[in-house]
């Protein structure tokens, strides 16, 4: 049996990564983030983890990556400012293949912006705030209780590919209080990464087997030595500067993501299968999102709402498929038009899309999204 519990959406993000198995936690205080850290701070020593406040956003990567090159389950936590620090080892967390998690609860920005107000402006960040070619799994909440969800899936989707995993909140839900149903711990499906207790293969830690595409992992300190590098590397997990392994390695981080997208993409659709108009939102404003569809429907206007969960990679052919049904799509988001950009080009000219934003750091109503899908200009 659960238990029911009144839950702010940051706590939530807590007590879902430990119920994934999350026992290291490394960060620095951030609005409308802090909460995060300290919870973990409370709760990891409850249950055998560690907490550490580093010096700032670049060490609480590196730490966190460290952690779980050990062995141990990590999750960092921060906002825009801090999560811009964050993306030089996020990108060595990609190439070297280290599962973590990195939380952005978004603020209203640039800079210091509007620390306690909401936004949802880090839609292209998360996705292209790195360098070079490289897949991104990044996963958005709506409400306190799918917070939870979703971070232990964010857990099981870093440990099942070896790749950092972006949970990408919203002050909206990051703030949030609700009353949820915590499900009984032995309901959960936990997922670990695949680990290489012996040497085998030659003792080459980034060996893959044929018609794979994640290698297993060896934990340091647990019986063999070997390279991790944010450099091209073979199997052997040393640089290289030969053409054909480093093609042969960047193909395969883009494979394990693109060959498995129909286990990683998730997409909530509302009412959709006779809709005319449909709302497309992620996040905190889908919560108006849901109410404005819900009135549109007691006027007689047939409308949906279709929510990317998994932001990245983005649900392109589910959206392509929902495009060729309805007439008209409207883009709501808390910014000046991000997922607008990636609906755009799938959409192409199936139907027409319309577009509301939010970008003074106050909250989208559900009358403002209702009067778009009415057809008010």
């Amino acid at each position: 049996m659960g238990k029911t519990v009144l839950m702010q959406g940051n706590e939530a993000c807590v007590e879902g990564a430990i119920a994934a198995g999350m026992r290291f936690y490394a960060g620095y205080p951030i609005t409308p983030s802090t909460e995060i850290a300290e919870n973990s701070a409370v709760r990891l020593p409850q249950v055998g983890g560690k907490f550490i406040q580093m010096e700032d956003e670049i060490s609480s990567m590196a730490a966190v990556i460290g952690a779980s090159a050990a062995g141990v389950k990590a999750m960092t936590a921060s906002s825009g400012p801090g999560f811009s620090l964050k993306q030089e080892n996020l990108g060595y967390a990609c190439i070297a293949e280290i599962p973590c998690v990195i939380v952005d609860v978004q603020r209203s920005g640039p800079s210091t912006g509007l620390p306690t107000s909401p936004s949802q402006a880090d839609v292209m960040q998360s996705r292209w705030g790195t360098h070079g070619d490289h897949p991104m799994i990044v996963i958005s909440p709506s409400s306190v209780r799918e917070t939870y969800d979703l971070a232990i899936r964010c857990f099981n989707l870093a440990e099942k590919y070896r790749t950092p995993v972006i949970f990408l909140m919203d002050e909206i839900v990051g703030h949030l209080r609700e009353g949820i149903e915590i499900p009984d711990p032995k309901s959960l499906e936990i997922i670990n990464r695949p680990v290489r207790r012996y040497a085998k293969q030659n003792g080459l830690p980034y060996h893959v087997e044929e018609g794979k595409f994640v290698p297993e992992m060896l934990p340091f300190g647990q019986g063999q030595r070997y390279h991790i590098t944010g450099l091209a590397h073979n199997e052997s997990g040393f640089p290289t500067n030969d053409n054909k392994e480093a093609g042969k390695l960047f193909r395969r981080l883009l494979d394990k993501i693109e060959k498995n997208r129909d286990d990683i993409v998730q997409v909530e659709q509302v009412m959709c299968e006779d809709a005319d108009a449909a709302v497309v939102c992620f996040g905190g404003t889908a919560r108006a999102a849901i109410t404005a569809v819900k009135q549109a429907r007691d006027k007689g206007i047939k409308a949906g709402m279709f929510r990317p969960i998994t932001i990245w990679p983005f649900p392109e052919k589910e959206l392509e498929e929902l495009s060729k049904k309805v007439k008209r799509i409207v883009v709501a988001e808390h910014n000046d038009g991000q997922i607008l950009l990636e609906v755009q080009r799938v959409v192409k000219d199936n139907c027409e899309v319309d577009f509301i934003g939010r970008i003074d750091g106050s909250v989208m109503t559900p009358r403002e999204i209702l009067t778009k899908i009415e057809g008010a200009k």
